[in-house]
């Protein structure tokens, strides 16, 4: 029997998930070749995790931004529509840590606007492999920040802190020694939402407002005139209320397996 690379685990077992099937399928064709063993195998458990937490089906528009061969490959969705790539070149893609930005040029537009997810059903999250470094930045998000219904996780290290909006134009504050791993936010009251960093989850308290048209960018918070960051991020994902903690065990896991497969 011929088995194809897509087909098959480190010991050539057919255990992979259905939809990590067809995604490994998509990246490799995307690479020009096939991926590692071991690689498939971080891609593949990170799905069935998630699917095994009830998270899965919240993920609406997302990416793995390493782990792929190449930059082409990283840009294939896990979820939802691909991302248009603004500016990136393939230089600024490391296998084990993701991509890169300039702080000035440099964004995805993830095309999943930012209210095609009820007002008060919604999440976005993000790993960030190396944080904003000089003046502020945006890691994902849309709008100016005085836009009814922004959203956006951002980054001012000059203060030490990080601000978040999320479907509303009061920004929250959130002092953090580590800038780093996964952030993300969920919001499932209108009242408030929860904040998730250095591995501890927050209740924010903002009233929601009717969220912003805009695409949701990563990189950049778009529908702004500023905003870009020139942080390292490794994976992003959008969409409906999920359980925040979940996730980061899953992203967290998945990244580690990633760095660990490589050289």
């Amino acid at each position: 029997m011929n088995l194809s690379l897509s087909n098959m685990l480190g010991g050539g077992s057919l255990t992979l998930d259905p939809d990590a099937r067809a995604y490994i399928a998509a990246v490799e064709t995307a690479d020009g070749q096939a991926l590692e063993p071991a690689i498939r195998t971080a891609y593949d458990q990170f799905i069935r995790g998630c699917k095994s937490d009830g998270i899965w089906d919240a993920i609406k528009a997302s990416c793995i931004l390493s782990g792929a061969r190449s930059l082409s490959g990283a840009l294939v969705p896990l979820k939802g529509s691909a991302p248009t790539n603004n500016n990136f070149v393939s230089g600024d893609y490391v296998r084990t840590t993701g991509l890169v930005g300039n702080g000035s040029t440099k964004y995805l537009d993830s095309n999943r606007a930012n209210d095609e997810d009820p007002q008060n059903d919604q999440h976005m999250a993000i790993y960030v492999a190396t944080a904003q470094s000089g003046v502020s930045g945006v890691y994902i998000g849309c709008s100016e920040p005085s836009a009814s219904g922004a959203t956006h996780i951002g980054s001012n290290p000059g203060v030490g802190n990080m601000f978040i909006r999320n479907r509303n134009t009061v920004p929250d504050f959130i002092g953090s020694s580590s800038q780093t791993g996964f952030l993300g936010m969920s919001r499932a009251l209108s009242s408030g939402y929860g904040f998730r960093s250095a591995a501890a989850t927050s209740s924010v308290t903002q009233t929601s407002q009717a969220p912003s048209a805009d695409n949701i960018g990563v990189f950049f918070r778009i529908g702004a005139s500023t905003g870009y960051t020139n942080a390292r991020i490794a994976f992003y994902s959008i969409g409906e209320d999920l359980d925040l903690a979940a996730l980061d065990a899953r992203v967290t896991t998945l990244t580690s397996a990633i760095t660990a497969a490589l050289p």
